[in-house]
């Protein structure tokens, strides 16, 4: 059943979640049997959908080990494409995508560490979001590659999709890689914005004349919605992803399946295990060649995005049939990376939206990329793309809702608050923030200048304070908006040793919010490496949006 109250962001909303991501109640056989195992607790991105109130009702196939972009690589069969069977599904995601573009849910996991998350969201027409990295935790996720992997999220819609990043998003103190990353609100399409998209020469279709004509239309699209296009070399962008699977990222895999490959080296794959064995190869002086390379190729990443704000690309190069994969089983999954391979390893966000729709029903995707932290920004233009072509939802022959307006700004008359404690979302107080009129406008962190403290008294209550720079650490919390003389009655209210202060996020914004006077937690309980209350009520270990 759904988790909380019902005024949670997703209550009752059913999501399945990729095999390689636990679930409590279920196995994770990451594609494997011999791999598989019952996990004890949630992973943290399914426990902060159930607080969110959603309700997890299964788990999906994959290319085992989330090694692929092709969905075939599995003991448990092929999931079809959704609008044409004959067609791979994309991979390695392929049952989250499919189960999201057949109806089965309107939300699901999925992984992404070379495309996982966008190739079959392009493959399926449906929206798939890869979040900045350390974004989104991924603590209770198989590993492929640790340093790069993100959990991604399948939708019919961006502003699903959006919802449900707001629920997972955050800080997590059991993933070394994870970073506190405020998410920002989503705006409006802003006319003018700078639109990278590869010079004609690079742009790679493998043959496809109408994968290179539906691109074509697509940046037409963008341009008369008010973008500006600019043309861009992508060769370095190429030469990265070419790092992927020839440099010493493949023993990250390695790795993890180092003691599988000993015992019981065919219980993999064949073309998996062929994938995974080159990581055994690669010397310490060839991988610090690679690292040393990969840190110039991020410098022109950098100069690159000072001409631009953000990246149009397709999604995939082409599209191929089952059969076809089957007998090629390797090239062609090299192929379907080529405009995806390389987004991790320059550390960028991603944002896969359906583009157009041939005659034989292949379905055809555009992503657009932009630097670590710019996930609004990706999304406040895909929601406007996505909605520009018209096309019906994944394959379920529905017209796609109209756009809802913006909200989540602070209006004139207004003033932000920032609540760490029972005030949040769902939890016992909300009502008087609520009874005020006040409007959620974004879950985000505070700058590591915090520490937060459970204090004394019949009601549990938390009480944050600020310390020396350097003594603390980024607390999540949520901002509402009120109505000014709602705000005067709410602050006449709040009880010692609770007060309203000043707050600094992580992003260097100041909000007003709940402070705590220093000399009420000279004796109570410091709970700040839970990250927030939720995190210290187990609801989950660290909050939800």
């Amino acid at each position: 059943m759904a988790s909380g109250g019902q005024d949670r962001p997703l209550y009752g909303v059913p999501f399945v979640v990729k095999d390689n991501i636990d679930a409590e109640g279920l196995p994770t056989t990451a594609a494997c049997p011999a791999f598989s195992y019952r996990p004890g607790k949630d992973s943290t991105v399914v426990a902060r959908l159930r607080a969110a109130g959603a309700i997890v009702i299964g788990k999906t196939n994959l290319d085992q080990f989330a090694t692929g972009l092709v969905g075939v690589r599995s003991p448990y069969g092929i999931p079809r494409n959704t609008l044409n069977p004959e067609l791979i599904p994309g991979g390695s995601s392929s049952g989250s995508a499919t189960a999201v573009a057949a109806g089965l849910v309107p939300l699901s996991l999925g992984t992404d560490t070379a495309g996982s998350g966008r190739v079959p969201a392009g493959l399926n027409n449906i929206v798939g979001l890869k979040p900045s990295l350390g974004l989104v935790s991924a603590a209770g996720v198989v590993p492929a590659c640790r340093s790069l992997d993100c959990v991604s999220i399948f939708a019919l819609t961006t502003d699903d999709c959006w919802t449900a990043l707001q629920a997972i998003a955050g800080p997590d103190a059991a993933d070394p890689y994870s970073r506190p990353r405020p998410l920002g609100p989503i705006g409006s399409f802003a006319k003018g914005i700078r639109v990278g998209v590869p010079i004609p020469g690079q742009r790679i279709f493998f043959g496809d004349k109408a994968a290179s004509d539906d691109y074509d239309k697509a940046i037409a699209r963008a341009a008369a919605l008010g973008a500006q296009i600019v043309e861009i070399d992508i060769e370095p962008f190429y030469e990265t992803a070419r790092l992927l699977y020839e440099g010493p990222w493949v023993a990250e895999r390695y790795i993890v399946l180092k003691s599988l490959l000993a015992s019981s080296p065919d219980a993999i794959h064949p073309v998996t295990k062929e994938i995974i064995l080159q990581g055994a190869r690669p010397t310490a002086v060839e991988a610090f060649a690679a690292f040393y390379k990969l840190e110039e190729l991020r410098r022109v990443r950098d100069v690159t995005f000072r001409q631009i704000d953000v990246m149009l690309l397709p999604t995939a190069p082409t599209a191929y049939t089952v059969k076809q994969v089957l007998g090629n089983p390797v090239q062609l999954n090299s192929r379907l990376g080529t405009y995806t391979n390389f987004v991790n390893l320059l550390d960028l966000c991603g944002l896969a939206v359906p583009s157009s729709i041939r005659e034989d029903r292949t379905p055809v995707g555009i992503t657009l990329l932009a630097p670590s932290g710019h996930d609004a920004l990706l999304s406040s233009i895909g929601r406007v793309l996505h909605a520009d072509t018209g096309l019906s939802l994944g394959a379920l022959g529905v017209p796609q809702p109209v756009l809802a307006p913006l909200s989540a700004v602070r209006q004139a008359e207004e003033i932000a608050i920032a609540v760490v404690g029972a005030h949040m979302s769902g939890m016992a107080l909300n009502g008087e923030l609520k009874s005020e009129k006040a409007r959620f406008l974004e879950a985000t962190t505070t700058a590591p200048d915090y520490r937060m403290f459970a204090l004394d008294g019949q009601v549990p209550r938390p009480g944050m304070l600020r310390v020396a720079h350097g003594k603390g650490t980024s607390i999540a919390l949520e901002i509402w908006s009120m109505p000014a003389d709602g705000f005067g009655r709410f602050v006449a209210s709040v009880p010692a040793p609770l007060s309203i202060g000043t707050v600094r996020l992580a992003d260097g914004r100041t909000v007003k919010g709940f402070l705590v006077e220093a000399d009420a937690v000279a004796e109570a309980q410091d709970i700040s490496s839970f990250g927030g209350w939720r995190g210290y009520l187990g609801k989950p270990k660290v909050p939800a949006a």
